[in-house]
């Protein structure tokens, strides 16, 4: 990872449960799709204790997230997301102005 700042969009989804196999098959060309934009720094996925998938996406500033986030191929991704994968989800997007670490 990069040393601040950067920015961050943090997608916090609850699923349907629907077409989990075209699901999948999405989300890996979304990400494949955010890893060969310029600005992109790399990503971090969960699953929460209530079985909510967290994902992160870093990137160098906001105009190289928002250029992911407006690419058509992801529009529609987003749009076939709402109409069949998400029960809900919530987005966060953030600068980041510092970080800790700590390594043993």
């Amino acid at each position: 990872m990069t040393e601040p700042p950067y920015h961050v969009a943090i997608l916090q989804v609850t699923r349907t449960g629907a077409d989990a196999d075209g699901y999948t098959a999405t989300l890996a060309c979304m990400l494949e799709l955010a890893e060969r934009r310029p600005g992109y720094l790399g990503r971090r996925s969960a699953v929460t204790d209530d079985g909510d998938e967290l994902t992160i996406v870093f990137f160098t500033d906001d105009e190289a997230l928002r250029a992911w986030h407006d690419d058509p191929e992801h529009r529609a991704a987003q749009h076939l997301a709402r109409e069949r994968w998400y029960e809900r989800y919530q987005v966060h997007v953030a600068r980041v102005e510092r970080t800790y670490r700590f390594q043993r």
